[in-house]
């Protein structure tokens, strides 16, 4: 039976209808959008995940598979999803914002897997409105940066500052390969300590964590209307094909799904 109170109402559009959704800034970055199966993969910066409008199967490595509403899955940590086609919601924090600790306050009635942690409930209502809304572009960086202050009063511990200015010095140059030496240097430490620090405090070295950096600044040029050769020429990638495989390395599934049709 049709529902009288919606008889009135505009149609509002399916979700796998919606454009996806992309959003890189200087600390994080966000995709919303229909997926399917992404195989085994590790990002360089802690993830939340949510199933917008449902559950999502997920497997930590070395785990079996797990049918949950949200995780956060630390930098590091291998996993692999299936959400059967339907939206799914994937943030990602930089350290020179927070660590997973930051994220962890997102996921309601928990478990801890094999280092990630599994939610069968928790927020998704900031992230759906985003994704339903196809002006949201215009005030995501306000919505983040609210979700953010409510889960960052909640964290165990914040990531090390010698660490982070680091982090946040790399935004100036992303397609420049400043040695590491250097960038030691630049914060008191020899190029060993530093890259010992930034491993335990982030959870990848620093050159695996340099190459999600130029990564992710070839999704933010894609993002503002480049084509793939022309983003990965400017985030440092010899060329497309570079790009692509790291893309495929990076979130277990090639760029095109994702990227040809997010929303403008």
């Amino acid at each position: 039976m049709t529902d009288a109170k919606r008889l009135n109402e505009r149609a509002a559009p399916e979700p796998r209808e919606l454009k996806p959704l992309w959003h890189v800034d200087q600390g994080r970055a966000l995709f919303a959008g229909p997926l399917n199966r992404n195989s085994l993969h590790a990002h360089s910066a802690s993830v939340f995940l949510a199933g917008l409008y449902g559950t999502f199967g997920l497997r930590i490595v070395g785990g079996d598979w797990l049918t949950c509403r949200t995780a956060v899955i630390p930098a590091g940590v291998a996993y692999e999803f299936d959400i059967g086609g339907d939206p799914l919601c994937v943030f990602y924090l930089e350290p020179n914002i927070a660590g997973a600790d930051a994220l962890m306050p997102l996921v309601g009635n928990t478990q801890e897997v094999n280092g990630a942690l599994i939610g069968r409930s928790g927020e998704v209502s900031v992230m759906r409105e985003l994704y339903e809304d196809q002006a949201s572009r215009q005030w995501i960086g306000l919505a983040l940066n609210d979700l953010l202050d409510f889960s960052k009063e909640r964290a165990l511990r914040q990531i090390d500052p010698r660490v982070s200015r680091v982090v946040e010095d790399m935004y100036e140059s992303y397609g420049e390969l400043t040695p590491v030496a250097e960038l030691a240097s630049s914060v008191g430490l020899s190029a060993s300590r530093f890259q010992h620090l930034f491993t335990a405090e982030v959870g990848v070295p620093f050159r695996r964590y340099r190459s999600w950096h130029r990564l992710r600044a070839a999704i933010r040029e894609v993002v503002n209307g480049s084509n793939f050769t022309q983003a990965a020429h400017a985030a440092g990638f010899s060329d497309q094909p570079h790009f692509a495989r790291d893309f495929r390395r990076t979130f277990g599934a090639p760029p095109s799904p994702s990227l040809t049709k997010v929303r403008g």
